[in-house]
């Protein structure tokens, strides 16, 4: 049985010629080893031509004699169907040949004894890189990580978002359908502008009838003037900027 030197490969003969794919232990990637003609198929492809060269010389001496001729080629290349004994000896002369040519590329961690590409192969140190990492890459590879971490950590508590939650009509209180995201209902036209709470200020879909905010009706008067000094309110004011006294 063949073993190779590497703990996996792959056999891309055929009945043409021979040919190996050798692979890294760590990474996979693959050596293709140079193609080797097969001197038993050459020798098959001769015999079969010649079959068929006698084949079309009985045709043209008479039928019998071309058949008779045909179908001793064909018992000669049939022996050829199932791989000879040339065959497998070549096949191993040329596995043999494909390591030492693949053996050129790979190198033998003194670790864990794996065989690996020059990729992987820490020449300093005579071992693979998971044995033996290259200081350089793997300081680089920590400092990445780290730097990862860190961004991560600081998006956790990062705010992002400075707007505020508003409540949307999503559903026209005039005709009861979808309304779209203007100003006004896509279906009847009716207005979709928030209604303002009187009492604090808060705004609210169309159709409520008490505020979200602080329960008061939607329905009740708003309060214009200070009922201490008379002055001028702001819509929803809870405090009379010139006297300061609460409004109710």
């Amino acid at each position: 049985m063949m073993k190779a030197f590497t703990r996996n490969y792959e056999d891309n003969s055929t009945e043409a010629g021979f040919q190996f794919t050798f692979f890294c232990d760590i990474c996979g990637d693959g050596y293709k080893s140079s193609f080797i003609e097969s001197e038993t198929y050459g020798k098959k492809q001769k015999i079969q031509g010649f079959a068929r060269g006698a084949g079309i010389l009985g045709n043209l001496l008479g039928s019998n004699a071309g058949y008779a001729a045909e179908r001793a080629g064909d018992a000669v290349a049939d022996r050829f169907e199932e791989r000879s004994p040339e065959w497998q000896k070549e096949h191993e002369n040329a596995f043999n040949m494909a390591q030492n040519e693949a053996m050129q590329h790979f190198h033998r961690c003194h670790g864990c004894q794996k065989w690996v590409c020059d990729a992987d192969f820490n020449e300093d140190e005579g071992m693979c890189v998971d044995c033996a990492p290259r200081q350089e890459i793997y300081v680089a590879k920590a400092k990445a990580e780290a730097m990862k971490k860190n961004i991560d950590e600081k998006a956790e508590t990062a705010r992002v978002w400075d707007g505020e939650l508003k409540s949307t009509t999503v559903i026209c209180p005039q005709c009861g359908k979808p309304a779209g995201n203007g100003k006004f209902c896509n279906n009847c036209g009716a207005s979709l502008a928030l209604n303002i709470c009187p009492s604090c200020g808060a705004e609210n879909a169309q159709g409520v009838r008490f505020c979200g905010q602080c329960g008061a009706s939607m329905d009740s008067p708003k309060a214009d003037k200070c009922p201490n000094c008379g002055a001028e309110l702001d819509n929803g004011a809870k405090f009379c900027c010139e006297c300061g006294t609460k409004i109710e």
